[in-house]
């Protein structure tokens, strides 16, 4: 679903800005480090499940704005009773899509299945564009 640009940020005056991570794995850092600081600070449970399925779509958003996207220009993450909201943009204007799993002659191709994965482990998924061009993909996972 494709929404209006949003003026504010995701992050709670509490949650000061982070630097925008260059790699799927510091972004998963910085998720693991935001879901322990702030299930701690609101005292919500924050299974070993959501945090696993959190850092997947964490790896899977950067990962796609690297390869598909021009690079990763934005990242927030913010935990509330509602769940992780991890928030990646990129340089791109292009919708993410699935892509086929076989070619033409019915070969199985690499990749393709992170879009897919994103929606399924996701609660809520929201495509923006960005006044400056480029795009937003925030995705909240339920932490159950």
């Amino acid at each position: 679903m494709r929404d209006k640009p949003r003026t504010s940020s995701l992050a709670t005056p509490s949650n000061p800005r982070r630097p925008v991570p260059g790699r799927p794995a510091e972004a998963r850092e910085t998720v693991e480090r935001a879901m322990t600081e702030g299930c701690r600070a609101r005292a919500l449970a924050c299974p070993a499940e959501a945090v696993e399925d959190a850092l997947l779509v964490t790896s899977e958003l950067t990962t796609n704005a690297l390869l598909h996207g021009g690079g990763i220009t934005g990242f927030d993450v913010d935990v509330d009773s509602g769940g992780v909201r991890v928030s990646v943009s990129d340089r791109s204007d292009e919708l993410p899509v699935v892509a086929p799993a076989a070619d033409e002659q019915g070969r199985t191709r690499p990749g393709g299945r992170g879009w897919p994965i994103v929606c399924r482990l996701a609660r809520d998924v929201r495509v923006a564009e960005l006044p400056r061009g480029g795009k937003r993909i925030t995705a909240v996972v339920p932490l159950r």
